[in-house]
């Protein structure tokens, strides 16, 4: 009973985020009220609330980031943090976006972009990762250290889902976006754990 419960409660989940995106789409997102969102999606408006705390982390689903703290903390004890991230996100360019998801993932990023709240939004998820990443590195590297590589680590990750959803909007197959973000991040791995000097002698 708990299974079926448990995919009920996703199947709910992934109801409302379809009709918040279709209803963002049509209007834009500071068009929308969450009543709207919740009306259209035949949910109260607490219970869209339980799945959903905010108006922004309803457009924000699937597009907030990976939980990088947690990968770090979750590694192997023969692991480095940065082979970790590494293999994630490998993992991530090598996987293939069924269609359907895709048509969302790119409306879902115009979305963002059309609006300056969610842009905001966004930036402060950014920040709290980078921040939990940091927490978790400082207690190996000690905290400035650790705030240090963290930042860099983040930006380098932006920078890669900012060109890879870039390609995706200019019409790029996902298959050739997955193959050019695999490149980008073995270079931006590579950056990260041999330092700019070493960029230099390419």
């Amino acid at each position: 009973m708990a299974g079926l419960r448990e995919r009920k409660k996703e199947q709910t989940r992934q109801r409302i985020a379809a009709v918040a995106l279709r209803m963002f789409t049509e209007r834009g997102f500071d068009e929308v009220t969450v009543n709207e969102i919740a009306e259209a999606a035949e949910v109260a408006k607490a219970t869209l609330f339980a799945y959903f705390p905010t108006k922004e982390s309803l457009a924000l689903h699937g597009v907030g980031g990976d939980d990088l703290a947690g990968i770090v903390a979750r590694r192997p004890a023969d692991q480095t943090f940065l082979e970790a991230l590494r293999a994630h996100h490998r993992a991530f360019a090598a996987g293939q976006i069924p269609e359907a998801d895709l048509v969302a993932l790119i409306a879902r990023v115009r979305v963002i972009q059309d609006s300056p709240a969610l842009q905001n939004a966004a930036n402060g998820l950014l920040y709290q990762q980078r921040q939990a990443l940091a927490q978790i590195l400082a207690n190996e590297y000690g905290p400035t250290a650790a705030a240090l590589m963290a930042a860099q680590i983040a930006a380098s990750l932006l920078t890669l889902q900012e060109t890879y959803f870039q390609r995706l909007l200019a019409g790029a197959s996902a298959k050739d976006a997955g193959r050019t973000l695999a490149r980008d991040i073995e270079l931006a791995f590579d950056l990260l754990e041999h330092g700019l000097i070493h960029a230099e002698g390419h």
